[in-house]
């Protein structure tokens, strides 16, 4: 893989292929010239070693000045074992949108029941039903977007009582060491077609923080 630009992984979150940031990666390109590349694992049947392993490797065949890593809701803790795990060669800033970083509520009532249990899948299990103390203790610049819109899958399964996008309450997506924390007015799959949240990712991973 080549690019003479900086380019950007994205890595997707549960139950998701990857092509619902098409959007999103036009839009970076647009604004940006940032060129999307989009990593594919399977959330249900893969164990996180083997899915960091294979990201690490789809990182290291990118041919870029910088490669900045994007990860939606689960795919943001992947990025996280990457970097605890492995040292990259290119540099780059990270971004996660929506991200559990302090566990999800939602998950673990899910995780009560067998069934529940394995419609989250090996990876989603090992990362959100065992409560692990995290921050981001890593020499890049990490950067959070929350949403606020509370309308999505996550109200069939608890009341939330705080900010969320319908999933992740925005508590869940805090992250001790993270650089700039943005929320914004949008559910937790519609970040990924909001044309604001677009311009942030490209703002912040041009500058290192949101805004103009």
């Amino acid at each position: 893989m080549s690019c003479s630009a900086a380019a950007v992984v994205y890595v997707h979150g549960l139950w998701m292929p990857g092509v619902e940031a098409a959007l999103l990666g036009r839009r970076l390109r647009a604004e940006r010239g940032y060129r999307m590349h989009v990593f594919h694992y399977r959330s249900r049947s893969e164990p996180v070693a083997h899915i960091v392993a294979a990201l690490r490797q789809m990182v290291e065949r990118i041919d870029a000045p910088q490669v900045h890593l994007l990860g939606h809701s689960l795919g943001g803790l992947i990025i996280l074992r990457l970097l605890q795990r492995y040292s990259l060669r290119q540099a780059g800033r990270v971004l996660f949108l929506g991200t559990p970083c302090g566990g999800s509520r939602a998950a673990q009532q899910l995780g009560r029941w067998p069934f529940g249990r394995r419609m989250l899948g090996q990876a989603a299990c090992e990362e959100l039903l065992e409560y692990r103390a995290r921050r981001w203790d890593i020499a890049r610049e990490l950067g959070i977007i929350a949403g606020t819109t509370p309308l999505g899958l996550g109200h069939l399964l608890l009341t939330f009582r705080e900010a969320n996008d319908g999933t992740i309450a925005v508590s869940e997506t805090g992250l001790s060491g993270a650089r700039s924390v943005l929320r914004l007015p949008v559910t937790h799959s519609g970040m990924l077609l909001s044309a604001r949240v677009a311009t942030e990712a490209g703002n912040f991973f041009e500058h290192g923080r949101f805004g103009p």
